[in-house]
């Protein structure tokens, strides 16, 4: 290459080099700044530093909430209350970016100018504390002559905004809005007792697991899993009524002092009791908290899952195996028996016990011995037993044994577990569709052809 066309492809790669260098310098000094046609920004706190919020309105009243030394909110105006952390988050995270539609005026001092926006006094004058020592004043004026957005200023910002409306809702809000409206404030996972009075009737329930509960009175008996998470579930999600306010709270009392009880709860966990008394008057519920002062109207749901008799919660199957397939079943009908265990992934049985038995049948009988569930409960009438099964599942750490006799009259059965002083009612087609089951397991087909029709 000749010298000079050398020196033309240097200076060339050179000058490539400082465009290249130069647009990574522009790049950089972009970063961190708003796009071109970002929407203004109004305000932008830190999340978690806000520890202060007071909400002024125009009419006078005054809502503050502050986060208290354990770091939990509460209400101190106008009256000191327990906040709904959800509720107070809504405002914090909206504070953390609040963006305009456009800005009106980039310099708005003049006070007269301020009150033609609703912003002298302001609609709504918010003030945010931060951790550092500082305060931000959000003002909030009247809705634009379109009606689709507010105006708004920061108090020493001589910029005035447009914003959503949406972003107004967030920050208008009172007392009733901000408070905790749960009626019980249990940690579910600590629970360790429940006592229920409903229908002329107390009865407790006791944790015997993680997952297991047991009725402790009147007396031991197996109770329904589902059913008691689910008042545990009610009587977590009990809330009084968002559109309670100091008037209609008054009526409410009233009411609950002239309505029938429909159920009274007390649940224990680590920290203590608390009680929850649920009256109907007419179609409606009110309750009344040991946790918290007044009375409030409340759900139809919450009335109905205390409104319920301790049968409701008392486990009617008869089988707790539930999906894990047993291991062992044995039968005995009169002078009838059966008598199958698993073996890896065969059923072995009949008189030998060793001949393979047809998985399908088996199946199909342990599917009805997991669902076998009573109709109601008996406390007396048990005769000789008619029918009794025996099975082992967990791997033989747990056996299960249940008895069936037919009761006076023959028009059903009862049956009882061998840990178990109860009585299970069993309708005459149910056993009938067992025994049917027990008859269907048979061994399996020997000489079984597949699908190209050969002998396996």
């Amino acid at each position: 290459m000749k010298p000079f066309r050398l020196l033309i492809a240097v200076a060339l790669l050179g000058g490539l080099g400082g465009l290249v260098w130069w647009s990574n310098r522009a790049e950089k000094a972009k970063e961190g700044q708003p796009a071109k046609d970002a929407p203004p920004k109004i305000l932008s706190l830190a999340a978690g530093t806000v520890k202060q919020i007071d909400i002024k309105r125009r009419e006078g009243e005054r809502t503050s909430v502050r986060l208290s030394g354990s770091d939990k909110w509460e209400i101190t105006s106008p009256k000191v209350l327990p906040a709904d952390p959800a509720a107070v988050i809504g405002i914090t995270s909206t504070a953390s970016n609040l963006t305009a539609d456009r800005v009106v005026d980039e310099n708005v001092e003049n006070a007269t100018d301020l009150a033609s926006y609703g912003l002298a006094p302001a609609l709504l004058e918010v003030t945010l504390g931060t951790t550092d020592g500082k305060s931000t004043r959000l003002l909030i004026g009247d809705t634009t002559p379109a009606g689709s957005n507010v105006y708004a200023k920061l108090d020493g910002n001589p910029r005035l905004f447009v914003m959503p409306s949406y972003s107004k809702s967030a920050f208008d809000k009172v007392a009733q809005d901000l408070r905790d409206k749960r009626l019980m404030s249990f940690t579910q996972e600590k629970i360790s007792r429940i006592e229920l009075t409903a229908r002329k009737q107390t009865f407790e329930f006791g944790k015997v697991s993680d997952t297991q509960w047991q009725i402790v009175k009147p007396k031991p008996m197996r109770a329904d899993g589902l059913q008691v998470d689910e008042l545990i579930a009610k009587l977590k999600g009990a809330q009084m009524d968002p559109g309670t306010t100091d008037a209609s709270a008054k009526a409410d009392a009233a009411k609950f002092a002239a309505g029938t009880v429909a159920g009274i709860a007390k649940v224990t966990d680590s920290v203590g009791t608390q009680t929850l008394e649920v009256r109907k008057s007419k179609e409606d519920y009110y309750a009344k908290s040991s946790a918290v002062e007044g009375v409030y109207k409340v759900g139809k749901e919450v009335g109905e899952a205390l409104d319920k008799a301790l049968d409701d919660f008392r486990n009617k199957k008869l089988f707790d195996f539930g999906f894990n397939d047993p291991t062992k079943v044995d039968v005995k009908d009169g002078d009838k028996t059966l008598s199958v265990r698993k073996d890896n992934a065969k059923w072995l049985g009949s008189a030998s016990g060793n001949k393979e038995m047809d998985s399908t049948s088996v199946q199909a009988f342990i599917d009805r011995l997991r669902d076998l569930s009573a109709a109601a409960f008996a406390e007396k009438g048990f005769t000789t037993p008619a029918v009794t099964i025996t099975v082992a599942s967990s791997d033989g750490k747990r056996t299960e044994k249940v008895e069936i006799s037919q009761a006076a009259g023959g028009m059903h059965f009862l049956a009882r577990r061998d840990d178990d002083s109860s009585l299970y009612e069993l309708g005459a087609d149910t056993v009938k569709e067992l025994r049917q089951a027990v008859g269907d397991v048979r061994e399996a087909q020997s000489g079984a052809k597949d699908k190209a029709g050969k002998k396996k």
